[in-house]
């Protein structure tokens, strides 16, 4: 075959001429005959020159060995082994391994019993149908699109969330639990949902506190005090993580009172492949604001204590509710005040009130004395109550204590000081149990008997007869030899032991007698009774049988 580099040649030497030049049949000639090719194979190798090849084959993707819903299958198969085997940290059956079980073994599935053939296809081949038909990892993994959702309204939903200050602690904490140390420096943050209006404040906690979370969102839903900050109200929805808050039973009874809808973002793994809380931007985007915007100047100055930190938070949180809302044209305080729902805020109930509704449930037993304690603080309850089970109610921000016994609740109760002076003692007034156990046992003294309950009744004729009924007599193997000898001399044994004297001492027909004794049975009970009959007549002088 002619060279490629003379084909091109050949091309760029007849462009020089128009195309019903001699000429160019003058060359075509020439170069045929030096290659000791025809004019038409040399014509057409230029035809050929000029046309882009494909880089990839026309069948490409499509199997030649076997067909393609076969081939389909069997990587549905092996990518749902790779789902099955796969663990937390991505390891899972390789394709290899996968193929050699479907090979050798088989394996069960809702459509049939599948078993490939084997030599019919290779590790290489399956990979490469896996990454082109989406069957690898990368693909199935893929989570969904996320969702981005936005409130109607102001204060239609708050989002809530904890997060640790990079100051970690301040110098002089509020409260020092004894041998645990300096309690953390914690961001408490609410966030409107629809105008981005966040409210911040620090407490020092050990841990996810649900009364500090209390206690803040009382002052978030309140009116703060402060000019040009008008963020308060209860709202109808808070949305939070799975924490220690949103799982304590507290918790989720004070936001029932105040009639607001706990909503939490979904654990890993209940929602397929979504990643867990990713909705949580829009309280997480303040959390980052605050630590680089404001916390970053503690390294010039640093709060004393926790109301030092909250103050210089405050002046923060007025420059930053007073920025650009996210999409619209005005602040997040303009955003908020435009967007109230139409009935207005709810407002929020005072402390007092909001303090009978934080109290936390506890099953206790009232002692004989009908008081209770609790955290070293002594109740008086009802009489009634003396040595019952009931479920304490006791306050988190106060010292009242309710108590739920029998389906009704009683209370408040508060605490007292101590025991009752020797001269001032009363006896309590008798409660209804009393009364009933007092009238019971006035019942139990008048009661009486018959004496025929304990004596019985004359007895009563049988309607068949009894005299003439059919036994068997008891018939069971001996495993232990308790009624019987196992041999002639354990019975002779035996019997010198009971006559306390060998039996060679004896005469000749009282040997005789014991042999023909022996001879006849083996049993303990007879053995012993002859014996003992044989003995007593030579006691009494009489010849021998």
């Amino acid at each position: 075959m002619i060279p490629a580099e003379a084909l091109l040649d050949l091309q760029r030497r007849l462009q020089t001429f128009p195309p019903r030049s001699h000429e160019r049949r003058n060359i075509i000639q020439q170069v045929a005959e030096l290659y000791n090719i025809s004019e038409t194979t040399l014509y057409r190798a230029l035809r050929a020159t000029g046309i882009p090849k494909a880089l990839r084959r026309s069948d490409r993707g499509v199997p030649r060995v076997i067909t393609k819903e076969s081939m389909e299958r069997y990587c549905e198969l092996i990518a749902a082994i790779k789902v099955r085997t796969s663990n937390k940290k991505g390891r899972c059956l390789s394709t290899k391994e996968a193929l050699r079980i479907l090979t050798e073994y088989g394996i069960e599935s809702p459509d049939g019993f599948c078993k490939i053939p084997a030599g019919i296809v290779s590790a290489t081949t399956v990979n490469r149908y896996l990454r082109d038909w989406g069957y690898d990892r990368t693909t199935l993994g893929r989570e969904p699109a996320a969702v981005r959702f936005q409130a109607s309204h102001s204060n239609d939903c708050w989002q809530f969330d904890l997060s640790p200050s990079d100051l970690k602690e301040v110098k002089e904490p509020s409260w020092v639990r004894e041998g645990k140390g300096n309690p953390t420096l914690m961001l408490f943050s609410v966030v409107d949902d629809r105008s981005g209006v966040s409210y911040q404040e620090y407490h020092c906690v050990y841990g996810e506190d649900v009364e500090t979370a209390l206690r803040f969102l009382f002052r978030a839903m309140s009116p703060k005090g402060v000019e040009d900050f008008p963020f308060q109200g209860m709202p109808a929805m808070i949305y939070m993580d799975n924490g220690p808050i949103a799982r304590s039973h507290v918790f989720l009874q004070v936001m029932k009172y105040l009639g607001i809808q706990v909503r939490t973002h979904l654990p890993a793994g209940k929602d397929g492949r979504r990643t867990t809380a990713r909705a949580k931007g829009k309280v997480e985007r303040p959390f980052r604001t605050v630590k680089e915007m404001h916390e970053t100047l503690y390294h010039f100055h640093e709060p004393k204590d926790e109301d030092e930190a909250n103050q210089w938070l405050m002046r923060f949180l007025l420059r930053y509710n007073a920025m650009e809302h996210r999409s619209e044209p005005h602040s997040r305080f303009e955003d908020w005040l435009q967007n109230l729902p139409e009935q207005g805020i709810r407002e929020m109930c005072g402390w007092e009130r909001f303090c009978t509704f934080a109290r936390e449930p506890e099953r206790r037993k009232v002692g004989s004395d009908a008081r209770v304690t609790v955290h070293g603080t002594s109740y008086q309850v009802d009489p009634d109550l003396a040595d019952e089970e009931v479920i304490l109610w006791w306050g988190l921000f106060d010292t009242e204590l309710y108590i739920e016994h029998g389906g009704s609740r009683s209370g408040p109760y508060a605490p007292i000081s101590g025991p009752i002076p020797l001269h001032r003692f009363r006896q309590y007034k008798k409660s209804k149990a009393q009364q009933r156990a007092d009238r019971i046992e006035v019942l139990a003294g008048k009661l009486v008997l018959p004496r025929s309950a304990l004596a019985g009744h004359e007895p009563l004729p049988l309607a068949a007869d009894s005299s003439n009924l059919k036994g068997e007599a008891f018939n069971r193997p001996d495993p232990y030899r308790e009624l019987a000898f196992p041999s002639v001399l354990a019975a002779k044994l035996a019997i010198a032991d009971h006559l306390g004297t060998p039996l060679a001492k004896l005469s000749p027909e009282q040997v005789a007698q014991i042999n023909e004794i022996l001879n006849e049975t083996l049993d303990k009970a007879e053995v012993f009774s002859r014996v003992r009959t044989v003995f007593t007549k030579y006691a009494e002088g009489e010849a021998p049988c």
